[in-house]
């Protein structure tokens, strides 16, 4: 099954991506497939201060990606699928890509204003011509009527 992979984060552009993956997926019957990442956390020297942080950039992370799942089945009727994980963006990523061989796209939103954030920067530039699947990269500023046009 053709399967539209979406980073997602608290950004504007991570909506606009979302809605746009989720509108191709209904119009070839595909799936829509969320990552959300946690940053790797700094070393705290007390350990359980740092499972703490962890867990709490965990259920941030959770939250998010449930609340972008319900509004995509309430849009679309689709039911992603939902992964959370821990580490660096862009080996994660790559390592969901490589274990994954349905995905049929990597939709990431690319900020209205400056410069491209580091995963848009980094797959879109180093490592474009050895992925298995294009790069949609969607323009934070277009607002829902466009990205309706477009997907």
């Amino acid at each position: 099954m053709r399967t539209y992979l979406v980073v997602v984060d608290e950004t504007p552009e991570a909506e606009v991506a979302l809605r746009f993956a989720a509108r191709r997926a209904a119009k070839t019957g595909g799936a829509v497939q969320i990552l959300a990442l946690i940053p790797p956390t700094e070393f705290v020297q007390w350990g359980g201060v740092q499972a703490t942080i962890e867990e709490e950039a965990r259920q941030r992370a959770e939250a998010l990606v449930m609340g972008a799942a319900g509004t995509l089945m309430q849009e679309s009727g689709i039911r992603p699928t939902i992964t959370v994980k821990q580490g660096d963006a862009v080996t994660l990523v790559r390592r969901t890509l490589d274990e994954n061989p349905d995905i049929a796209a990597l939709v990431l939103g690319a900020a209205a204003t400056g410069a491209p954030g580091p995963l848009v920067a980094h797959f879109a530039g180093t490592d474009a011509g050895s992925l298995h699947c294009p790069i949609m990269v969607i323009p934070g500023s277009l607002d829902r009527d466009a990205v309706d046009r477009l997907s």
